[in-house]
């Protein structure tokens, strides 16, 4: 299993300045941190960032990852297609720790238009710090792998 303070990031274009902020604030807080991309605000296509630090991710190269686009919504349809990911599209502090308490989610969205820097920073806080509980949880966890299971 790889160290918790790891963790996988990437973003196109319209996240691109929050994810240089958030790799800062993480790598101040003692993360090691890989940028996958996109490394500048040129316009590019997200599904091919969004694939791979879900990959990352699936392959347990790194326990967590981050993705930003502008609304978060295409990162999620692409991390969500990887098998043994559980993406969670977040817009407030609340859902990004029931994302971590109820689903153990693996794998944080931010949609930038919506977060502004300092929420992101709390939410990404939040996310990483909260624990899975398990419990009846667990069981809904389990049925969303055999689901995915079937479809493979």
């Amino acid at each position: 299993m790889p160290e918790k303070k790891n963790i996988v990031i990437g973003s196109d274009h319209g996240g691109f300045s929050l994810k240089e902020k958030l790799k800062v604030f993480l790598m101040k807080r003692g993360y090691k941190v890989k940028d996958i991309g996109c490394f500048n605000t040129e316009s590019c296509d997200y599904p091919k960032y969004a694939y791979v630090v879900a990959q990352e991710v699936s392959s347990e190269k790194f326990p967590q990852g981050i993705l930003i686009c502008k609304s978060g919504i295409g990162n999620s349809i692409v991390a969500n297609k990887v098998k043994g990911i559980r993406a969670a599209l977040c817009y407030n502090l609340k859902a990004a720790r029931l994302s971590r308490q109820h689903n153990d989610a693996n794998l944080l969205v931010l949609g930038s238009l919506f977060i502004k820097e300092a929420l992101a920073k709390r939410m990404v806080s939040a996310w990483l710090t909260t624990e899975f509980e398990g419990g009846r949880h667990l069981r809904r966890v389990k049925q969303i792998k055999e689901i995915e299971d079937r479809l493979k």
